[in-house]
């Protein structure tokens, strides 16, 4: 999706089976999603000290497919996410090239249904989850959001989802985006992993939203003057999915982001004032007031 922001030097904890305490908030890190276990199929989960019955945000991290990690940036959004009573569950996924943007997705599905059937050892409601994702996270969000596929594969249906909220992702729709970066950028893309058109199909959101399919609610975030040459798709790719979304009859509100980048629409995430944040916790409410959406 966007060049690789680089490493992010996180601190590195051992799987134990006590959860770190904070004063407010419990840790409990490096949790197994998949079997077999591999390293890149893992979670955190940062949830309140007290109560249950708290919903559940799954974030999907950024890096263009190729990099990034479930603990990037993760300490402001954990407790502001904690502070208004949800449980905030990070994942990593496996990366290209050792899977496709399909085996990402995937890892997606794989990881909510882990949530799904573990919610209640941690507080939370398995029936209140909510999928959420900056950049590559948001391209693999809004996909595992719109295309039943993943879901169905783990047991579960888009009907599981209570929300979804992309950031700042210009891949909803693939070919479009290929078609319209300059031409070391379109390279980029084919080297991730759209390298045919098949793939640029199965992969794009925009192509998999029809009507009738239990498809969540939709918070679309979004840069508002993308101030960088390299990423100016992202504007357009958010209203595009929206119509898509629109036509479909599934709610949508695209919020674009004044004075941010595509880096400090992540990093200031969670921050007090903080204006897409605030429109993503009244998205949150307003869903968290609706009654649960089953066939």
């Amino acid at each position: 999706m966007y060049k690789p922001i680089g490493p992010i030097v996180a601190a590195s904890f051992l799987l134990t089976a006590a959860p770190a305490i904070a004063a407010d908030l419990l840790v409990h890190r490096d949790l197994p999603y998949a079997e077999p276990q591999n390293k890149q199929q893992r979670l955190d989960v940062y949830t309140p000290v007290d109560g249950d019955n708290h919903p559940m945000v799954l974030w999907i991290h950024g890096g263009g497919w190729i990099t990034g990690d479930k603990t990037d940036y993760i300490e402001v959004k954990s407790r502001a996410f904690s502070e208004r009573g949800f449980i905030l569950v990070s994942i990593n996924y496996r990366l290209v090239p050792a899977v496709t943007i399909g085996g990402m997705a995937g890892d997606v599905a794989k990881a909510t249904r882990w949530i799904h059937d573990h919610a209640k050892e941690y507080g939370g409601d398995p029936n209140s989850i909510f999928v959420m994702g900056w950049s590559a996270g948001a391209q693999l969000a809004a996909l595992v959001c719109t295309d039943d596929s993943y879901l169905k594969a783990e047991g579960l249906s888009l009907h599981d989802i209570k929300g979804c909220v992309p950031i700042d992702g210009d891949s909803y729709y693939v070919a479009l985006q290929i078609d319209t970066s300059e031409p070391s950028r379109a390279a980029d893309y084919l080297r991730q992993g759209w390298g045919d058109p098949q793939s640029q199909k199965a992969f794009s959101s925009v192509l998999r939203v029809t009507r009738n399919k239990g498809i969540p609610p939709f918070l679309i975030l979004h840069v508002a003057d993308h101030p960088e040459p390299a990423t100016p798709g992202t504007q357009l790719q958010s209203e595009i999915l929206a119509e898509a979304l629109r036509q479909a009859n599934v709610p949508v509100e695209v919020v674009p982001a004044a004075g941010k980048k595509h880096l400090t629409i992540f990093t200031d995430l969670g921050l007090p004032g903080d204006k897409p944040t605030q429109a993503v916790f009244e998205f949150l409410g307003l869903q968290m007031r609706k009654p649960a959406s089953r066939p």
